[in-house]
């Protein structure tokens, strides 16, 4: 049986509830699942709870789901550029559970490796250690973070085979291997989709057993948050061959 669908939707049909926990890849617009995200939002699926280290920006990425009201609660590390997720929150429309980034990715790791729950120092003495067991080893004392285990996983991967192996490309790869193992289904869409064998094993980051269905990604232009740019400067060598 292929793991390879038609479309975006196609992969995600059957496998969208209201109310069910999606983990996302993805930092910033940076290896987002793009066309997977859309999917989500043409659904009309609602009341979600959305695992991702922040939620885009405004009409971009998993801002698009704030837009359609379709999110419940956010758990997230960071979520400053989005201004309608922040309208939502304080308006109390939207929950919001705020993990430090380490410990976000520890606690979606944990989960594809089969482990329930992991103390750190991270947060102690803060509110985000707050109502959560700690315990004191070697005279320190830590709190006990959870790992997440979401419904459906989405990534975004550069390179794949039909098998489900993912490739991904330098800092795209972000948040996507350890999603990607934090679900009971991983959706992945790529960019280069080859035939079984033609991946280099010594590359594969995400192997095909943690992946279930795959779809070809968009060719689509990678949106930047933010564009910090400078005048380019004229080299010595340059300025004299013009003179």
């Amino acid at each position: 049986m292929t793991k390879l669908q038609p479309s975006a939707t196609e992969a995600l049909q059957g496998s969208l509830r209201d109310g069910m926990t999606l983990a996302v890849g993805g930092f910033g617009l940076s290896g987002i699942p793009a066309d997977l995200i859309e999917a989500v939002r043409d659904s009309g699926v609602k009341e979600l709870t959305v695992v991702s280290n922040n939620m885009g920006v405004d009409g971009k990425g998993l801002g698009i789901l704030i837009e359609a009201g379709q999110v419940r609660k956010v758990i997230a590390s960071y979520v400053g550029e989005n201004k309608l997720f922040a309208e939502q929150y304080l308006a109390g429309n939207l929950e919001v559970e705020f993990t430090p980034q380490g410990t976000l990715a520890e606690r979606l790791r944990a989960s594809g490796a089969g482990i329930p729950a992991f103390y750190t120092r991270t947060g102690v003495g803060t509110m985000v250690a707050e109502g959560k067991p700690h315990e004191e080893f070697d005279g320190v004392t830590y709190v006990r973070e959870r790992a997440i285990r979401a419904d459906v996983a989405l990534v975004h991967a550069h390179t794949a085979d039909t098998d489900g192996n993912l490739i991904y490309r330098y800092t795209a790869r972000n948040f996507n291997p350890v999603v990607a193992t934090a679900a009971e289904l991983t959706v992945a869409e790529a960019e280069v989709i080859l035939r079984p064998g033609e991946l280099d094993p010594n590359h594969i980051v995400t192997p095909g057993v943690f992946v279930q269905r795959l779809v070809q990604a968009t060719d689509r232009v990678k949106d930047i948050e933010q564009r910090t740019v400078r005048p380019r400067s004229v080299s010595a060598d340059t300025a004299a061959l013009s003179a």
